[in-house]
């Protein structure tokens, strides 16, 4: 800069970048956390302060510093003291004592969700077994270093406070990743707090201004306005006015155009319109019936947990389940109905299934469109707004959309349905590679994943899909796949 550029430069100083350049020396860089301490500003006016003195090249960012630091969440806290659901489970039944899934709801206090997860992943892992009556057993031989170990970590975590991540081992780091609280409602054991902490330094012309500042003394309040108390009270004669910088360009205006989500949805439909699809609808306020039920998804199963869904306060319930669906849906879970199927073998609770909530998945929509008597061969979409719990940020909401697709026909097969993703691929993400990846849903088997290559972040998931069960379809009135 030049001497006149230097005293503009000078006189446009706000008071907070006063403060925060007056934590400099020559030629040292200074942490955020530092200025903050010296100048006594928070992190939101230290932000605004270091903003615009980097704007003017008077500052820049000297390097990043990230502390990863973990403590226990709320559930952490409680498995800590109670111990985790599974090992409760566990400690129970080394000691001989007999009870049912119900009996552990009722007797021992814990959500039925909660008991539902646990008891669901002891049996996956071959740790308990269901027999005669519902009773609970411990299977000859299990192994349960896995869940012995976790409880370790949780103690570990819950006598330092909370320690920085990376003091314990790689396998502690493990455990902890694995069970930590990241979005949504879902009960994390362990909260991973990251803490960054950038620390600045003078440009040359930063340098001259702090030099010009202490010889000229520093001003740390200013007036920006002129008002009718001043002048009746004298009181602008003491004061330090803000000069206003006219060479501002003003606010850019912005005018109306359509938002840019909308109009990708948009192309989205007018592609599936043009690929032969009809679009199917449903309503924003489902029951768990049509939401989860029929499509096989287990009332028990933890399969479940994954939709943080958002419950509907009045009503709370449907009326009535459509039928003959309740009553087939009800029989294809308990022993396949007419599916040949085995079945998830429970009783199920048609109760349960009136629930009422905000459409958690577009595959409610597929659901009722299977129900009500679709053509075959027939083709469908939907682009359905879907809502599950999570914390908003830039790019996270309470509600997002979900393209939907089914294809019916006595000749459809997995082969098809991958030439089928293929073409999806090519004709809503100009795609030109491609990958198939086995994957899980509980109302799909096969199931597949498609994987597109995007030209600059890589390979990347673009959606998953899957030949329904026929205990999905049969149930519902249709028999091809």
């Amino acid at each position: 800069m030049t001497s006149s550029e230097l005293i503009k430069a000078l006189e446009s100083l706000h008071p907070l970048e006063n403060k925060a350049l007056l934590c400099f020396t020559r030629g040292e860089a200074v942490s955020a956390s530092d200025i903050m301490r010296i100048s006594g500003l928070d992190e939101s006016r230290l932000d605004m302060a270091a903003g615009w003195l980097q704007s003017k090249g008077l500052l820049r960012v000297a390097g990043e510093t990230v502390a990863t630091s973990v403590s226990l969440t709320e559930t952490g806290a409680e498995y800590k003291e109670k111990g985790t659901p599974e090992m409760r489970i566990i400690s129970a039944l080394r000691e001989g004592k007999r009870f049912t899934v119900k009996d552990i709801i009722q007797s021992w206090g814990m959500d039925p969700t909660e008991v539902s997860s646990a008891v669901g992943g002891l049996k996956e892992a071959k740790v308990v077994q269901i027999a005669q009556g519902g009773i609970l057993a411990l299977m000859s031989g299990a192994d349960i270093s896995s869940y012995e170990f976790l409880s370790e970590v949780i103690r570990s975590v819950g006598e330092k406070g909370q320690p920085d991540l990376s003091s314990f081992p790689e396998n502690q780091q493990s455990a902890v990743h694995a069970n930590y609280h990241k979005r949504g409602k879902s009960k994390g054991i362990f909260r991973i707090t990251e803490k960054k902490d950038r620390s600045y330094a003078l440009t040359a012309d930063g340098t001259e201004i702090l030099r010009l500042v202490k010889e000229r003394g520093v001003v740390t309040e200013e007036a920006s306005a002129l008002t009718p108390e001043m002048l009746k009270l004298g009181t602008w004669k003491n004061k330090k006015f803000r000069a206003y910088n006219i060479s501002l360009n003003p606010p850019r205006q912005s005018i109306g155009r359509k938002h840019p989500y909308k109009e990708f949805l948009d192309f989205v439909k007018y592609k599936f319109i043009g690929m032969g699809f009809e679009e199917m609808r449903g309503p924003l306020v489902e029951n768990e019936f049509w939401d989860m039920d029929a499509l096989f998804m287990p009332q028990f199963h933890p399969a479940r947990n994954i939709h943080d869904v958002y419950f509907v306060k009045e009503p709370n319930a449907a009326k009535k389940i459509e039928e003959p669906f309740g009553k087939s849906v009800a029989a294809a879970h308990k022993d396949g109905g007419k599916t040949g199927s085995t079945g998830w073998r429970y009783a199920f609770d048609l109760e349960r299934a009136k629930r009422l909530i905000l459409r958690s998945q577009g595959t409610a929509v597929s659901a009722r469109t299977l129900a009500s008597g679709p053509k075959i061969p027939g083709k469908y979409f939907s682009i359905a707004r879907c809502f599950r719990y999570d914390a908003v940020d830039a790019t996270h909401a309470p509600d997002f959309y979900q393209v939907e697709g089914i294809v019916l026909g006595k000749d459809i097969n997995f082969k098809a349905l991958l030439g089928l993703l293929k073409l999806f691929g090519q004709e809503i993400a100009t795609a030109g590679e491609f990958q198939f990846r086995p994957a899980y849903f509980p109302f799909t088997e096969p199931s597949v994943e498609l994987h597109v290559k995007h030209p600059e972040l890589g390979w990347m998931e673009l959606g998953g899909a899957g030949i329904f069960r026929p205990e999905v379809t049969v149930p519902l009135g249709v028999n091809v796949p």
